[in-house]
């Protein structure tokens, strides 16, 4: 056998053959993969895509919501006359003694909203108020500031701001209209100084308006114990108009939201017909055989 003269450790020296280790290779670096700017900008248009398609329907679902709000607090409102209504055999009188604005009067111009607060289970803060005295004295002040839910559209959002230094209200009561005709007399149910009998409402319960909203913005006379939120209908619902005018407006995109005579809730369109809104707003005229919901 030959004898590798470089082998420390020949054959007849007993020893094993030294197997003579190999150097290990070092695997390549691997690349990393990454995202290119135009794979990166691919992504951003998806998301911001499908963002564009969710965002409408997740608002359309909130304001939804929020119109469904509104309808119970007008649910309770109507509850609430017709809880007056069984114990005084009449709706309540929109105003007891008006008064002009910024004239200091005895008259208490008291609304029809603070008659009304013990069948809102706001028994509480109807034992507090001083009915002998005017909404605007400092003996009710503290109380007239409370902000009262049922009183307040989601839509809205007043997150219980005061309008004034007075609690706020967002639903009128509605005395009649102005599309037609001038409303002296005062055509509609909820009006100053006088109250009306379900009887004395010729034109139906089912088909007229007693409260509606007036939330576009927030209206000088929108406090609850302020007795003049009342209001004559004279425009379209929802008009845009560039002067302050107490209407059925509201934050609503497609109307506004009135309570009938017979307790319904009901969403006026902004194209309902004014003709037919007029006869919703008043109480004895005759002037249309169908409520302008019908119409819709």
């Amino acid at each position: 056998m030959d004898t590798n003269p470089s082998d420390p450790y020949p054959p007849d020296a007993g020893h094993s053959r030294m197997i003579r280790p190999k150097l290990m290779q070092v695997p390549k670096r691997q690349r990393c993969s990454a995202m290119t700017l135009l794979e990166v900008l691919v992504v951003m248009a998806t998301v911001a895509f499908l963002v564009a398609l969710l965002l409408p329907a997740v608002q359309s679902a909130r304001e939804s919501a929020r119109r469904l709000g509104c309808a119970n607090n007008m649910r309770s409102i109507g509850c609430a006359l017709y809880g007056h209504l069984l114990v005084r055999r009449a709706f309540p009188v929109g105003c007891l003694e008006w008064k002009s604005p910024g004239v200091s009067s005895t008259k208490r111009c008291l609304s029809w909203n603070a008659i009304i607060l013990p069948w809102l289970e706001e028994q509480a803060t109807f034992d507090r108020l001083d009915y002998q005295k005017p909404f605007d004295d400092p003996a009710n002040a503290t109380v007239a500031a409370t902000a009262i839910p049922v009183f307040a559209c989601p839509s809205a959002d007043r997150r219980g701001r005061p309008v004034g230094g007075l609690g706020g209200t967002d639903y009128g009561g509605v005395v009649g209209e102005r599309i037609t005709s001038v409303n002296n007399p005062e055509k509609g149910v909820i009006v100053n100084e006088k109250s009306y009998a379900p009887r004395e409402v010729a034109d139906g319960l089912s088909k007229t308006i007693l409260v509606a909203e007036c939330a576009a913005e927030i209206w000088p006379d929108g406090q609850w114990i302020n007795g003049r939120n009342l209001f004559d209908q004279a425009y379209s619902i929802n008009a845009k108009l560039s002067f302050w005018e107490d209407e059925m407006r509201s934050r609503h995109p497609t109307g506004a939201q009135c309570l009938a005579g017979d307790g319904s809730v009901h969403l006026l369109s902004e194209m309902v017909d004014k003709a037919i809104l007029a006869a919703a707003c008043t109480r004895a005229k005759g002037e249309s055989p169908a409520a302008p919901w019908a119409t819709q």
